[in-house]
């Protein structure tokens, strides 16, 4: 990816327990299988689970003395905008694309970051109390009211990136938003909320993508540091692995990154 500039993603949601992490973590990995150079920041130096899952990879590539495509990765602890700008620009001098992970609540370098994302994923678990981080429905319709505070927020970053972006060489922000664990979503409010989301993103400008389902999987890969694309160590998988793999391979696919040539088919090939 020669020339390019390095593409800032960004796993940003004000609330805990959207499998924000996890995502972010699997999308690290899919781009390193595509050969691309991925830097990961974790922003959250509390619960640090994007660090640690990266710590834990690395562990497992030493133990077991193999080779893991993965992330560089580093965690901001302590200062303010201008000193997580010198440490990204410093991570990222090689680097294709840096993804950050922000904490769960609302943060001033969350704010920071989400607003200077290339690409923004906020994932939701598919519910009306998620969904409230972005809009507020009402009680009887389930018709959008009103923009919530992120939303509000994000609308005026992307709408101050409009128009600096040109000059400054820079795409606009691409807004995706995530839904995760729709599995355990009843269905006719799985409806409500698939009609919300497009009333919102009309209104607000995202894109909607359909994310990673609730698997134990998941819970039971963070120990190793492993992924679904990590195929050839991850012993015998049932179908639901396989449909998971799916579930992750689409979702990178959505995310419409600025991937090497021949991603696709290392993607497919992982």
């Amino acid at each position: 990816m020669s020339g390019r500039r390095t593409h800032r993603i960004v796993f940003a949601n004000e609330k805990g327990g959207t499998g924000k992490s996890t995502t972010a973590v699997h999308v690290a990995v899919a781009l390193a299988y595509q050969g691309a150079h991925v830097v990961a920041i974790d922003l959250d130096h509390r619960q640090r689970t994007m660090d640690r899952y990266l710590e834990n990879r690395e562990e497992t590539a030493r133990r077991r003395d193999i080779a893991l495509p993965t992330a560089a990765r580093a965690v901001f602890s302590e200062g303010n905008e201008t000193e997580l700008e010198a440490l990204t620009r410093e991570l990222s001098k090689e680097a294709d694309f840096v993804i950050f992970d922000t904490p769960g609540r609302d943060d001033p370098l969350a704010r920071h970051v989400a607003r200077e994302a290339d690409t923004l994923v906020t994932p939701l678990n598919d519910s009306f109390v998620d969904f409230d981080l972005i809009g507020q429905v009402d009680a009887e319709s389930f018709k959008v009211r009103r923009l919530s505070f992120y939303a509000e927020l994000i609308w005026e970053a992307r709408l101050a990136r409009s128009k600096t972006a040109i000059e400054q060489e820079r795409p606009q922000m691409d807004w995706v938003v995530v839904r995760n664990r729709t599995g355990h979503t009843e269905a006719r409010n799985m409806v409500r909320i698939e009609r919300a989301l497009s009333e919102l993103s009309k209104r607000v400008g995202f894109r909607v993508s359909s994310g990673l389902s609730e698997r134990v999987i998941y819970r039971e890969l963070f120990p190793s540091g492993l992924t679904l694309l990590d195929k050839g160590y991850l012993g015998d998988l049932g179908t639901s692995h396989l449909v998971a793999r799916q579930e992750l391979r689409q979702l990178v696919q959505n995310l419409r990154l600025p991937v090497p040539d021949g991603a696709d088919r290392a993607l497919k090939a992982a």
